[in-house]
């Protein structure tokens, strides 16, 4: 690989790190040319990049873009990395599954969200956090509840003034007949 591929990957390469919300560093020396397809699909249909870099290449390009201290002794062995740009915890929950299809396959070695560094033991955990879809609609049906309960309130405040009317019209037709 001559400098200038060397270059070209590596500024990739930070491209990907600073656009990313989530990576994902994966041991890949199980994974078969036919399997390594399935997973980059599933990759795409969610909208994430899989790519394999050297590790040097791909410790230059974190030097670059800074404050990744954590991840550098990750960087044995093959290295595939998987940038998410989204949704961070999307690409856990695609790992997940294909590991529990394709065990020792690949494994995880270690994940970023954030700037939070997990170890590749934490998938699971992270795999299991709701998306941001459900944290929205948590967050909106928290805002909601309240109003809705102050309607609800005043609906019976409203039915006991109409049933007190209606009482009170009742008793003065009695007392007149």
């Amino acid at each position: 690989m001559t400098k200038e591929q060397k270059a070209h990957v590596i500024q990739d390469a930070v491209e990907h790190i600073q656009r990313s919300t989530g990576i994902y560093v994966l041991s890949f020396s199980g994974l078969t040319v036919e399997k390594a397809d399935e997973l980059r699909g599933e990759f795409f249909k969610i909208g994430v990049d899989y790519k394999v870099t050297k590790n040097t290449l791909l410790k230059r390009a974190f030097e670059q873009v800074g404050g990744y201290d954590d991840i550098y002794p990750y960087l044995v062995g093959q290295s595939g990395v998987v940038y998410s740009y989204d949704d961070p915890i999307e690409p856990a929950r695609v790992l997940k599954k294909f590991l529990k299809d394709n065990e020792n396959m690949l494994t995880v070695k270690v994940c970023m969200i954030d700037s939070e560094v997990f170890d590749g033991t934490r998938l699971n955990d992270l795999a299991m956090l709701p998306t941001r879809e459900e944290l929205i609609a948590g967050i909106i049906g928290c805002i909601a509840a309240p109003a809705s309960g102050i309607v609800g309130a005043i609906n019976g405040v409203i039915t006991g003034i109409v049933n007190v009317i209606d009482a009170i019209e009742k008793q003065q037709q009695d007392q007149a007949a």
